[in-house]
């Protein structure tokens, strides 16, 4: 992947809402945010991602690999880096003006007792557990969330659920976090996104209707559900597969082997056993020995 270059000056201040963009010691593309810090991080085989650092007070040109952290998805280009950096830029602008007040509360949430509670509104809190956290809506809240997405306790987890709080509520979000809401969704719930949006979605644009269109196809067929790197066939993936990928402890298993070429192009779903070309395998197992390399 060809990365394409939008300024070639170490550092270079813009009139856009306090973002400075730069380069690194180590030559990749960085931005700073007030506290926060953005780089453009080399991946493997000329992939990147963006990764983050706080309260760094150094100029960019002095910043290296080892100050960020984290992991916050893949970049394309450096043309994708400025977007994500002036999106998260729009963001902190929006969520200052939302005026989030955070404080301690006494709650008993599914995920523990709460640690540390932002309140968006009247009804609207994201409670932090010390495992995990999510929001709690008010009864009358609660009654305005979509029935088909509605938890009728009123609690909401952070990783997805949190979603069904930012479509119901939007006012009390910024842009960014309507887009990610949207996104998780679309994702998670079609049928409701479509509903919502009276529109069907086209193939690969939901990552469930995508998962449950396979399962539907793939219902009959040998799917692996565990593969690992054959010791006793050099450049081979010896793999255990069942139908449908069902893994109830019930059903029969066979194994395969498949060049570990091959088997590299799976599919984010899954890998399924082509009949006329993947012959069953009953040698020695890598497996059974507990040896071997897992995929």
């Amino acid at each position: 992947m060809t990365r394409t270059r939008l300024q070639n000056d170490n550092t270079a201040a813009i009139p856009d809402g306090g973002v400075e963009f730069g380069t690194s010691a180590d030559g990749f593309p960085v931005a700073r945010i007030g506290d926060t810090l953005l780089a453009m991080v080399p991946g493997h085989a000329g992939s990147y991602f963006l990764a983050s650092a706080w309260r760094l007070s150094r100029p960019l040109s002095e910043l290296k690999r080892d100050h960020f952290y984290g992991h916050d998805g893949r970049l394309d280009d450096e043309a994708a880096f400025r977007a994500r950096v002036l999106a998260t830029a729009q963001h902190k602008r929006e969520l200052a003006a939302l005026a989030r007040v955070q404080t301690r509360m006494p709650a008993s949430t599914p995920w523990g007792t709460s640690q540390l509670a932002t309140l968006y509104a009247d009804g609207v809190v994201l409670h932090c557990t010390a495992s995990h956290g999510g929001f709690h809506l008010s009864p009358d809240r609660n009654a305005k969330v979509d029935p088909d997405l509605r938890n009728f306790a009123g609690f909401y987890e952070e990783d997805a659920e949190c979603a069904i709080v930012a479509i119901t509520f939007p006012g009390l979000f910024t842009r960014f976090e309507l887009e990610s809401a949207d996104e998780t969704i679309r994702n998670s719930w079609p049928n409701v996104w479509e509903k919502m949006n009276g529109r069907e979605l086209l193939p690969r644009q939901s990552w469930m209707r995508d998962r449950l269109d396979f399962e539907r196809r793939h219902a009959g067929d040998w799917v692996v559900i565990s593969a690992i790197y054959s010791n006793h066939h050099p450049d081979m993936t010896e793999v255990i597969a069942t139908r449908g990928a069902k893994r109830d402890g019930q059903t029969e298993t066979m194994r395969f082997l498949v060049s570990r070429t091959e088997y590299a192009t799976r599919g984010r779903f899954g890998f399924v056993i082509d009949a006329d070309r993947h012959d069953a395998y009953d040698g020695p197992s890598s497996f059974a020995g507990r040896q071997g390399r897992a995929v």
